[in-house]
């Protein structure tokens, strides 16, 4: 009776370290299968940042060799970009814009378009509306940014625009001179190009212009500094 109670007890300790092992064994498998697919998640990670690198790398050397053009910059200058217009025209545009950027997010949308049409006293369709903004829309976002705004003066200058089109009619019923005539009526290239010249060197002068002012008024404010002093200077005496 005691042999057998010892068998009993002899087999289900068997039973039980045969189930540990067993346990232990999946666990070991478990683990097994979550290093390998973290391994497989890091091999992925590092596949897709050399991909990255070596697309920014191929996109740089075909820049270097002239392949492919740089992406334009989010901040331009317009003074360098559109230099066909003088300063002042420039800063009249840029304060046009601003004045119908009700929003003040800086772009003019399909309602300020229209309110700014309105006021120029030649108000268009909603599907007129939308096709001015569209003549322009380089990044396709159904507004105007102050780039953009640019452009349509830029077009009307270069004789680029319909005659029936809206944004014609924006750039001159607007009090900006941009010379519309004078540049879409040049005979060729050549002269076109001359007149473009011409700008540029306009531009140049009123820079050294505004130059030459700053330094007059620093003069004047120097002297008047100066005679304060010496009416100090003998009041106190």
């Amino acid at each position: 009776m005691a042999s057998e109670e010892l068998a009993q007890k002899l087999q289900r300790r068997l039973q039980l370290e045969e189930s540990g092992a067993e346990a232990e064994g999946e666990a070991e498998t478990v683990k097994g299968a979550a290093a390998a697919g973290e391994v497989e998640e890091r091999s992925c990670l590092t596949a897709s940042a050399g991909a990255e690198l070596s697309a920014k790398l191929c996109r740089r050397q075909d820049i270097n060799e002239g392949a492919a053009q740089p992406r334009r910059a989010a901040v331009f200058n317009p003074y360098t970009e559109f230099k066909e217009f003088s300063r002042r025209q420039i800063k009249d545009m840029e304060r046009m814009f601003r004045l119908y950027d009700s929003g003040r997010d800086g772009y003019i949308d399909l309602m300020e378009l229209k309110l700014m049409m309105e006021k120029l006293g030649a108000p268009q369709t909603h599907l007129g509306l939308k096709n001015m903004i569209k003549e322009v829309d380089e990044d396709f976002d159904g507004k105007l940014s102050f780039r953009e705004f640019l452009l349509i003066f830029h077009k009307a200058a270069a004789g680029e625009l319909e005659e029936d089109s809206g944004l014609l009619t924006l750039a001159k019923l607007s009090e900006i001179d941009v010379s519309i005539e004078g540049v879409k009526g040049a005979k060729n290239f050549f002269e076109a190009k001359a007149q473009a010249l011409s700008s540029a060197s306009k531009f140049e002068a009123e820079i050294k212009a505004e130059q030459d002012e700053r330094k007059r008024e620093e003069e004047e404010r120097k002297h008047r500094r100066a005679a304060f002093r010496e009416l100090k200077s003998a009041f106190t005496q």
